[in-house]
Formats: structure tokens, sequence, C-alpha cells
């Protein structure tokens, strides 16, 4: 699929604002209400994991139809992090990298560059990447960042589990792992420089790639709702306490 055919739902959305930095497509969301969280969501990072950028961009058309679910939010949405892999249907970039393993290393590539540059200077409380594993058979997640990202993670895994079972496995893709949660993660992947404060949260969260791809995006934007419903009522909490 080309980015543009993707894309073409979004255009022309009054509620939803556009732009391009480079070859990256970038949409930002904003809800109603003062001091707003800004959230980065991020797709296609992999090019062939089509469900993370055909779900980011359903949960902006949900959104613009439905912006009570985005109330206290900033949302900016990267549905397609890798163009050129995702038209090619390749988990590396046409150039051959893995993007998703150049992270904070003084990559030469073009998308890379321009999402480091997001992700120092946007100050985002919370990072979501979407992604799908061809060698699991459920959900799972990657936690790190926030202490309290566990607490985000778990009812978005109960929620999606809706439509796909969990990955409930002792050990996933190499790491261990507890009620398809993940504490470590990969190098060089896609995340906050680590002189950022306040540490936001940053969430991997990962589809069985096998399965039914409308499954795969009910799952994915069951678990977005879920996070935001869940880092709102966090927060009203901790200014309560």
């Amino acid at each position: 699929m080309r980015v543009d055919t993707l894309l073409k739902p979004l255009r022309g959305l009054r509620e939803i604002e556009t732009e391009f930095r480079g070859p990256l497509p970038h949409f930002v969301f904003r809800g109603g209400g003062a001091d707003l969280i800004r959230l980065g969501i991020f797709g296609a990072i992999h090019g062939d994991e089509p469900a993370g950028a055909r779900g980011l961009v359903e949960f902006l058309l949900e959104l613009a139809a439905r912006p009570d679910w985005a109330a206290g939010y900033e949302i900016h949405a990267y549905p397609v992090c890798n163009p050129t892999g995702f038209e090619d249907n390749t988990r590396f970039s046409r150039s051959g990298r893995d993007l998703n393993r150049e992270f904070w290393k003084g990559s030469s590539e073009p998308e890379v560059q321009i999402l480091e540059e997001e992700l120092a200077t946007r100050h985002f409380q919370g990072l979501i990447q979407l992604h799908a594993d061809d060698t699991s058979e459920g959900l799972y997640g990657f936690v790190r960042g926030h202490t309290l990202t566990e607490n985000l993670l778990r009812p978005a895994l109960i929620e999606a589990e809706k439509y796909l079972p969990r990955n409930i496995n002792v050990a996933i893709d190499g790491f261990a792992a507890r009620d398809g949660i993940i504490y470590k993660h990969y190098e060089g992947v896609l995340a906050a420089p680590k002189e950022i404060e306040p540490t936001p949260f940053e969430i991997i969260f990962e589809t069985p790639h096998l399965a039914p791809i409308e499954l795969q995006v009910r799952a994915l934007k069951a678990a977005l709702r879920t996070i935001m419903t869940e880092y709102r009522l966090l927060l009203s909490y901790a200014q309560n306490i």
C-alpha cells in the first residue's frame, strides 16, 4: 500500500492538523482543556507491520468523530515512521536499515534523525509504539520510563484481549516476561533521550502479526483508548493525594 492511500481519509479534516517533516507524515489532534497532556504515538517503524499504521489512522478518525475521548490530550501521531519499508512491505527501510535499532547512535537515516528531533523537542509525557510480532501468538508489551507505566499497559492488555489472546509465556522475543509484560528492551529502539526530564512513560504494544489484521487494528485502538483513560485517571489521583 502506498502511504498516500493510507493517509487519504485524514486529508482535509479540520479537527486534525497535518504536516510533513521530510518523508514523515505527522498529525496533531488536540482535545479540549488546558495544560494538555502531550502524547507521541508511532506506527510502522518496521514497514511490514501495517496494523499499527492502519490502527493509528483509524484511531485519529475516531477522535475526530468523538473528540471527548481525547479531552485533556494533545496527540502527535506518526502513522508511518518507515515510509519506504511500508510501501515495499519490508521490515527494513529501502536503505537496508532496521530503523528501530538506530536511535541515539548517530544514525545517518533521515527518518531516525527527524524522529530524534521530535523526541528531543516535543517534550512528550508519554510515548507509545505500535508493533506486530510474527513469532508471537498473542498480545504483549514492553514498558520503560515512568514507574507507573506498568499500570497503563496492564489494563490496555486486558481491554485488547477482547479481540486477541494475550501471550503469557515466561519468555517472549528473547526477554523474560510476566503476564505479557516485558521490562527490558533492545538497544537503539525509538525512545526518549536519556536527559529528558520529567521521564515520560514509554510503551511498546505488540500484536500477533499472523492474526487477522482487522482484529489487530481493533486491539490496538482498544489499547490506545485504555492507556489514555488510565493515564488521565492516574494524574487525577496524583493531584488529589
